[in-house]
């Protein structure tokens, strides 16, 4: 009889990939096959197509005396998933002739349900924000991903509820109306329940988290339980300022991958607290077919890790290379994936097992603390720029009934404007960086300006602690960020001592 195609997209990581899918309808016994790779779901398609086609008003395939073959193109591309389901038979119903349209330019993206529906699918944001650049330009969708694919631009998009909906489109009968496409929601809602005004006291810690959501710099928090640790950490996030439109695009399409979606637009940085016996899939991302981990999902964000030391080694020596290069690379059998992983590390630890320091009245031998402290290794210990200790309870604050504390909007505000610095500084130079955490070695002589004076009593300090190189680049970079938070060109003497400050991981 006929060939027929239509075109769908599916992703590889965050990467869309367009599929051809082809029918071909010709004489013969009754046969059904689709071919081109396809997982469990691909195969089970051809029940949910059959008995869609049949309950929109037209003969189910499964009731012709025809064989039926279709083609998902290229055929050495694992096909996952049932997004191609309405593809597949916009393709079979243009093949057979039942309906008349041009289909190049289209891409379908749907689940079908057996009544004809065309149900929601996951991952479908950073699919539509790339089939522009393959020339593509309209897609129709499931209606219920409208509010996340309303944020994709220059792309007709138009979400159908139904395939009856399309094919009387296609017909003339009622005429589908595209997506209205918007730059973002109402204005973004912070969590108050954690701002750093109801944190009374640990004026140290307060001041190094400052630094840390200025530069995008790693934190550890080390000191005995019911200091604060984990209430400093949930109120981080409060002095982090709102995502830009193109982070909320990438952070929301991630979400959308991983099915953790709760909302239509991600404007706020994610924040991902992975208990401790957490696998290492779930904290790294994989699979037989990867999928991002928590520490793609804190993109943009910040990756919260309590009792740092309980994870397993496995997974906390997998943080070298997301720590460094702000990706995490996942290689399997059938291919290499590499996911975005820049976020900001937040970790905790108590000074040993038991949590006490020995002024609480640990018991622990100096042998089982060092057990328990050497599990974060010099090349992780390396990878965190600042350490702060939070020992100290100031009972008068903490029982104070007006809070004398500082609010995270002003913490905010200040760190916006060192962020804004930092950009303009990246900007001038062409290099297309965000923060300071991110200065490559080869940029840092010409983004650095630091004090003759500054620079040789950083090298005398890195001399009597045995620093490594990477601490003393990360050294620099904390400086750096300490003075683009009081506006100072150039970094003084005092901004080193700070930062060398923060480098004090001593915790026996």
């Amino acid at each position: 009889m006929n060939v027929a195609k239509s075109y769908s997209a599916q992703l590889s990581g965050l990467n869309s990939e367009i599929i051809t899918i082809e029918v071909d309808i010709s004489n013969g016994l009754h046969s059904f096959s689709i071919v081109g790779l396809g997982d469990r779901s691909i195969e089970e398609a051809k029940d949910r197509i059959g008995a869609a086609i049949k309950n929109s008003g037209f003969v189910s395939p499964k009731q012709k005396n025809q064989k039926v073959i279709i083609s998902l193109a290229p055929a050495h591309i694992r096909k996952e998933g049932p997004s191609f389901d309405l593809g597949m038979a916009m393709a079979y119903l243009l093949a057979s002739e039942e309906i008349h349209y041009e289909p190049e330019n289209k891409i379908f993206l749907g689940e079908l349900s057996l009544e004809g529906k065309v149900r929601k699918i996951t991952g479908i944001l950073p699919i539509l924000c790339q089939i522009k650049s393959y020339g593509f330009s309209e897609t129709y969708i499931p209606k219920e991903n409208s509010d996340e694919a309303s944020l994709a631009k220059n792309l007709k998009i138009y979400p159908v509820h139904s395939l009856s909906e399309i094919i009387d489109h296609f017909k003339g009968i009622k005429i589908l109306q595209p997506l209205e496409h918007r730059d973002s929601t109402n204005t973004p809602i912070i969590n108050n329940q954690f701002n750093m005004s109801i944190v009374k006291g640990n004026k140290t810690a307060k001041r190094g988290l400052e630094i840390a959501a200025a530069g995008a710099h790693n934190v550890l928090l080390y000191g005995p339980p019911g200091t604060g640790k984990t209430l400093l950490a949930q109120c981080f996030s409060s002095i982090l300022p709102d995502l830009s439109y193109e982070d909320s695009i990438e952070v929301t399409g991630i979400h959308s991958i991983s099915n953790t979606l709760h909302q239509g637009f991600i404007q706020r940085p994610p924040f991902r607290s992975p208990h401790h016996t957490a696998s290492y899939p779930s904290i790294v991302g994989g699979g037989s077919f990867p999928k991002p981990g928590e520490i793609t999902l804190a993109h943009r964000g910040v990756l919260f890790l309590d009792e740092f030391p309980e994870f397993d080694s496995t997974v906390i020596e997998a943080l070298r290379q997301p720590l460094e290069d702000g990706r995490i690379t996942i290689s399997r059998a059938k291919g290499v994936i590499t996911f975005p992983a820049q976020c900001i590390l937040i970790a905790s630890m108590n000074p040993c097992p038991c949590g006490n320091n020995k002024d609480r009245g640990c018991k622990c031998s100096i042998k089982l603390i060092e057990k328990y402290q050497i599990k974060i290794s010099g090349p992780v210990a390396d990878r965190i720029d600042i350490w702060l200790n939070v020992d100290k309870i100031d009972y008068k604050r903490l029982g104070c009934a007006t809070s004398q504390e500082e609010d995270s909007k002003k913490i905010r505000e200040r760190v916006e404007k060192a962020r804004l610095i930092q950009l303009d500084r990246f900007i001038k130079k062409n290099i297309n960086k965000k923060f300071n955490s991110e200065i490559n070695v080869s940029h840092i002589e010409e983004l650095i300006d630091i004090k003759s004076v500054a620079r040789e009593l950083l090298i005398n300090s890195s001399e009597r602690l045995n620093l490594s190189g990477r601490a003393f680049h990360r050294i620099l970079k904390v400086a750096r960020t300490i003075a683009d938070l009081e506006k100072s060109i150039e970094i003084c003497s005092e901004h080193i001592l700070e930062a060398i400050q923060y480098r004090t991981k001593i915790l026996i």
